[in-house]
């Protein structure tokens, strides 16, 4: 395991871990960050009301509609940060194993990371050749290919290459006409370099990518809730007569003769250097440059007609450089870690809509687009260290701090989109007319558009760890943990009528108490784990509703105080020769513990005191089988099974009940055959085709809502040479 940035058994770690080789990964159909619910409970995946995915661990996420927000669940690859959650679609490739670490990981993964953190280590070159290839066919037609080739170049340096594609017919079907949608077109591929110039010096380069072509999922129609219930009618009748569709997750509606595939993609760089200043002491150094852009039609009302229609427009550069010095003494039994960290983001996140609503005008000026605009420019410095000390045979203690300062520079503004009509609309309220292609968010105190807003948020704050260990035996750990973590604060993209709407909202906090126990039994053909928790969570983020010039819009808010209670237990099991069984659940507690006054979906204001947070169910299990046995002279076959299962949970806060997230469960099952070198399978996933919902969404002037894949099936064969 390296969660604390050095390789030690699993069973050593004094945190909540959930893991899985690429092996486990794959025979579990786990191919995106979105399917590790499945071997972790606690994570929840969900997508933002544009698309943007919102990774949740124990509650804490952050859940908002821009792309370019820092997130609370941080991602890694090697080591190496994704620091945006929508440049991770393509970290599940070729990989060695994952890490879903629980808890605040501000010391070593630094802010934005107060629900813990992700690690994928990727698979490594070899010394020797070696190669594979998989495939795999399934529903909707579905298509997939990955493979890798890996060896020496030279005495010196070893090479791997990987790449996976995949593609597929669209699956969902229109409520109202012939037509089809939610097509795949997904490429993803990995250059990784080792490099040994000396006995003390280790390189790696890492180069890796992704394209995305595919088609965006629409949403379900659930009612007409207009934005302004005496607005503009042009759609009121067309709207009206829809009827909610149905609990299939196929069915949703899109508007016609309009193309929602995306044209996203992302690049990244990234070395690392391991030098060996001694037999006890390294000097490392990660630098890595990551590129992401997007161009994403969506259409998040539900119905056939354009009451709004989003094309999201984003540009993200980070670049980051950690330094750190790491060693040991004592025979190791004390262990140390000291460095420093930069990383300098800047970031472009356009949203264009082209819409006919109830609040598509002011006055008898009538308006259909406009350019929500947000820039950041996001510089970070820190600076941490830890320390392990092993005080005595089965005492331990661990200490670790990390000292953050970031300054965030934020330029914005409420565009016309060049046709003029949005400018000539909010000219009715300025004092002097306003220009095509211009700024039209309007200074409150002159009444003037304004020609850009500015503004800036500069924070720090100290991360800090402390826990103490006690080992009775080799396979035996108990643990205590207290962690404050921080996330940073964060400006909203938002249609902003007057500057205040952009506003940011300050850094979170959460100091968590955690108590844990692993213990391996019956020769190690058993392994219990298990941990109580408790969470003071302060300033938590997350994106509410205002009333704005296009009625009810999303801003970002901040709740003052919540917390979280929580216990997991964790049990694999190897009963027989050939059957392993695993069971791992959660019980969550999440409240707001204040009074806090906010406005629901609906423009109604609600006091969010005792509610629980969106997205955190408060139970949630995995079960996990599978049998294998000889069948023939070096055949082997196999058969198991998968079943994760999510309590109720909302939505958005605010207790309307079509924002409830119904209880569901998914049932996966694989059976096959393997040899030596080859794997051959079949599989169903989702086999009773439960039909369950993502998110629920009020987008001006429909209640809509996200649903989860309907039953698929297929079959995946492998060979490694």
């Amino acid at each position: 395991m390296t969660a604390q940035k050095r390789s030690e058994r699993l069973s050593d770690v004094p945190m909540s871990i959930s893991a899985a080789s690429g092996e486990q990964l794959e025979q579990r159909g786990i191919t995106s960050v979105a399917d590790l619910g499945k071997i972790a409970p606690g994570f929840t995946y969900q997508p933002s009301d544009y698309g943007s995915p919102v990774y949740t661990i124990r509650g804490v996420g952050f859940k908002d509609i821009s792309v370019a927000v820092a997130p609370a669940v941080s991602v890694y690859v090697d080591q190496v940060p994704l620091p945006y959650s929508s440049m991770t679609l393509g970290a599940n490739l070729d990989l060695e194993r994952v890490e879903v670490l629980k808890g605040p990981q501000g010391t070593l993964f630094g802010q934005n990371s107060t629900g813990g953190a992700i690690n994928f280590i990727a698979a490594k070159p070899t010394t020797y050749f070696s190669a594979g290839a998989q495939a795999s066919y399934g529903g909707f037609n579905e298509i997939s290919g990955e493979g890798f080739l890996s060896g020496p170049l030279s005495e010196d340096i070893q090479a791997r290459i990987a790449i996976r594609t995949e593609q597929r017919d669209g699956w969902q079907r229109s409520q109202t006409r012939d037509d089809t949608l939610g097509s795949r077109d997904f490429t993803t591929a990995r250059l990784i370099l080792d490099v040994q110039p000396s006995d003390r010096l280790k390189l790696e380069f890492n180069v890796n990518g992704w394209i995305d072509r595919s088609e965006n999922q629409a949403a379900q129609f659930v009612r007409f809730a207009p934005a302004v219930p005496n607005g503009y009618p042009d759609l009121v009748p067309a709207i009206q007569a829809y009827n909610p569709a149905p609990d299939n997750a196929r069915v949703a509606d899109w508007d016609p003769q309009t193309d929602f595939r995306r044209d996203d993609w992302f690049a990244q760089g990234s070395m690392r250097a391991d030098l060996d200043l001694t037999d006890s002491t390294t000097l490392t150094s990660i630098t890595a440059y990551s590129h992401y852009k997007q161009d994403s039609p969506i259409d998040p009302d539900g119905v056939a007609v354009n009451d709004f229609l989003l094309t999201i427009r984003s540009k993200i550069t980070s670049f980051s450089q950690e330094v750190r010095l790491s060693g040991s003494a004592n025979a190791e039994s004390l262990r140390w870690m000291i460095g420093g960290n930069f990383q300098s983001d800047v970031s472009h996140d356009n949203q264009s809509g082209q819409y006919a609503g109830t609040s598509s005008g002011i006055g008898p000026v009538r308006f259909d687009s406009f350019i929500n605009s947000s820039n950041q420019n996001v510089k970070t410095y820190s600076g941490f260290a830890s320390l392990d000390a092993k005080l005595s045979d089965r005492l331990g203690a661990q200490a670790s701090v990390r000292y953050t300062k970031s300054n965030n520079d934020f330029t914005g503004c409420l565009y016309d989109d060049g046709d003029g009509k949005l400018a000539a609309a909010f000219s009715l309220l300025a004092t002097s007319p306003i220009s095509a292609s211009s700024c039209v968010t309007i200074d409150p105190t002159t009444f003037e558009a304004m020609p850009i807003v500015a503004n800036s948020l500069n924070e720090d704050n100290l991360s800090w760890k402390l826990g103490v260990t006690y080992k009775s035996g080799r396979d035996s750990l108990l643990y205590a943990n207290v962690t404050k973590g921080f996330k940073a604060g964060s400006f909203p993209t938002v249609p902003a009528f007057t500057p205040d709407q952009f506003d940011p909202v300050p850094q979170e906090s959460v100091l968590a108490y955690e108590l844990g126990i692993k213990q391996s039994l019956l020769g190690r053909r058993m392994q219990v784990t298990g941990a109580l928790f408790y969470y003071d969570y302060r300033r938590k983020q997350l994106v509410g509703y205002v009333n704005g010039a296009f009625g009810q819009v999303p801003a970002l808010i901040s709740i003052p105080r919540s917390d979280v209670l929580g216990a997991e237990a964790g049990l694999s099991v190897e009963p027989l020769t050939g059957l392993r069984l695993s069971a791992n659940g959660i019980y969550l507690r999440t409240r707001v513990r204040d009074s806090f006054q906010a406005t629901d979906p609906f423009a109604q204001l609600v006091d969010l005191k005792g509610e629980q947070f969106p997205n955190s169910p408060k139970w949630q299990y995995t079960l996990d089988g599978e049998y294998a046995f000889p069948v023939a002279n070096g055949i082997t076959a196999f058969a198991g099974a998968n079943y994760s299962y999510k309590s109720e949970s909302v939505a958005s806060f605010g207790n309307s009940p079509e924002f409830r997230l119904p209880a569901y469960g998914l049932l996966d099952l694989r059976i096959g055959v393997s040899g030596e070198k080859w794997r051959a399978s079949l599989w169903a996933k989702n086999v009773t085709n439960a039909f369950y919902l993502q998110s629920v969404t009020h987008v001006i002037d429909t209640v809509a809502r996200i649903t989860g894949m309907p039953v698929t099936y297929g079959a995946t064969v492998s060979y490694r040479f």
